[in-house]
């Protein structure tokens, strides 16, 4: 019998019947391993009004007992984070070393928000005018909904999640129905940890789900992340019905290299960040950028580490890459591969070659592929393709490099690799990019720092978790307060003056 997913609604397991559903597949076999029900227009309210419910009690509960809860979440998360990679590794097909990493960004994030009663601390001004003071308070939304992506099942759920519960919000989450069983453990790993019934509510389904959200009046807020249309989408249908949303979309991120870099440590970093998780994630190098005369010896050493990779299931300790997450996105990144090849580009590496691996013949695999001389006209290059491709591009200069970095729409992330500092500064200073890393390939922030884009990888003025998601999930009253001492000899009903 196939394995059936459900919403959690209200503390626990939606028992009731859906009209529609999806498959979840085992991506290193092929094979169907569950059931999702997908949410009707019913189960959208049902969960919103669960929300709505335990949004009285939750917001005046005091932040010393919030931060048992996310403490004591910390906690059941740290000791079964195992247990929570391998579900992420067998729904999306990551390996479980890349879903144990994964999951270690999760706690970070966690432990940030554990720091609730420090970072929701307003400000003060005693004597603003004579016997006046002023202050501010940071108060909650009231319910907020989260829209994750498949790529990251367990961690952008909880860049989101535990952040508005800190602040006092209440939860729809509404994660991908590709890998859907990740939500529902961190929710049930909430309610061990002694969260209130209906302050964190996850609904599963498509787009029935996400329009229900978006415009449903009692919803106050949406954190979204995923591919820039639909970010767009998101940002403008929310806007519109009077919500607050961060929308964070696509990226095409770009590794500049130049002569004086080791080249070495380049490579690697470029294998890792183009490789990992399939490349299946936001923050993935797509694209290389050599500067002259490093562009033959570069690609010939991202080459030779590309042959020693092992493609196979996330559950093989030996695997260092995984399958693609469905068999469509896998026929899409391999039509780019196609379509890289049909526009004059260098197919170094073709991933197509690897077909059976440590999974079974039906999965959906896909191995490494690396194009060389690509030109910024190409599909491989202006698309996200967010797979295992990666491109490289030839560049005289400097200011080349830079140039095409600018020109192009998304502005997620970008490295440098060089050991001239001077040339690093200038790169952070001048690149048009919302997070930088100097001979770092991700450069992915810590859970203090905020993570975001610029361009068209973000939509709102708000980056995700850290000290902008308390910002995001708050918002501030100013109370301007006079106590009249008791010799004040009556009531002047005058304009107020500062004397």
């Amino acid at each position: 019998m196939t394995n059936r997913i459900s919403h959690w609604i209200e503390g626990k397991t939606w028992s009731g019947v859906a009209d529609r559903g999806g498959d979840v597949f085992d991506p290193a076999t092929g094979e169907v391993r569950a059931r999702v029900d997908f949410a009707g227009v019913q189960e959208v309210m049902e969960a919103v009004a669960a929300a709505r419910r335990a949004l009285p009690a939750w917001r005046n509960t005091s932040l010393a007992a919030r931060g048992r809860v996310l403490f004591a979440f910390r906690e059941l998360l740290a000791a079964r984070k195992h247990e929570l990679a391998r579900i992420v590794s067998s729904e999306h097909g990551k390996v479980e070393s890349d879903a144990a990493g994964e999951v270690a960004r999760a706690v970070e994030n966690v432990e940030f928000a554990c720091g609730a009663p420090q970072l929701l601390k307003g400000g003060f001004s005693e004597n603003a005018s004579t016997g006046v003071d002023v202050y501010s308070l940071a108060q909650p939304l009231g319910v907020v909904g989260v829209i994750s992506p498949f790529n990251f099942p367990a961690m952008v759920p909880l860049w989101f999640v535990p952040n508005a519960i800190a602040c006092g919000n209440t939860v729809v989450l509404k994660p991908s129905e590709k890998d859907p069983s990740a939500a529902n453990f961190i929710a049930a790993l909430f309610a061990e940890a002694g969260l209130p019934d209906g302050v964190l509510n996850v609904l599963h389904g498509d787009k029935v789900a996400v329009d229900g959200l978006l415009e449903h009046p009692d919803v106050k807020a949406i954190s979204f992340v995923g591919s820039t249309p639909i970010a767009r989408y998101v940002y403008e249908t929310g806007t519109r019905h009077g919500k607050r949303v961060q929308a964070l979309g696509g990226a095409k991120n770009h590794m500049v290299v130049l002569p004086d870099a080791d080249l070495d440590l380049a490579a690697d970093a470029a294998v890792s960040a183009g490789f990992g998780s399939a490349g299946e994630r936001c923050m993935a190098v797509s694209v290389v950028v050599a500067v002259d005369p490093v562009g033959d010896e570069l690609v010939a050493k991202i080459a030779e580490r590309i042959s020693k990779l092992k493609v196979g299931a996330g559950a093989d300790p030996e695997s260092e890459m995984g399958p693609l997450v469905t068999a469509a996105h896998r026929a899409k990144v391999e039509s780019y591969v196609d379509a890289g090849l049909a526009a004059g580009a260098e197919l170094v590496v073709d991933g197509r070659e690897v077909r059976t691996v440590s999974g079974e013949p039906g999965g959906f695999w896909l191995g490494p592929t690396l194009f060389d001389r690509v030109s910024p006209d190409m599909s491989i290059y202006t698309d996200e393709i967010f797979g295992p491709v990666l491109s490289v591009l030839r560049s005289a200069t400097y200011d080349d490099a830079l140039s095409v970095v600018n020109a192009n729409p998304y502005g997620n992330g970008t490295a440098i690799f060089t050991n001239d500092g001077g040339a690093s500064r200038r790169f952070q200073h001048e690149v048009e990019v919302g997070m930088v890393g100097v001979n770092v390939p991700i450069p992915v922030p810590v859970g203090y720092y905020s993570f975001g884009g610029w361009k068209d990888s973000l939509f709102g003025d708000s980056h995700a978790y850290g000290p902008e998601g308390f910002h995001f999930f708050t918002r501030t009253k100013v109370v301007t307060s006079r106590w009249l001492d008791p010799s004040h000899g009556g009531v002047n009903l005058g304009f107020p003056r500062n004397t």
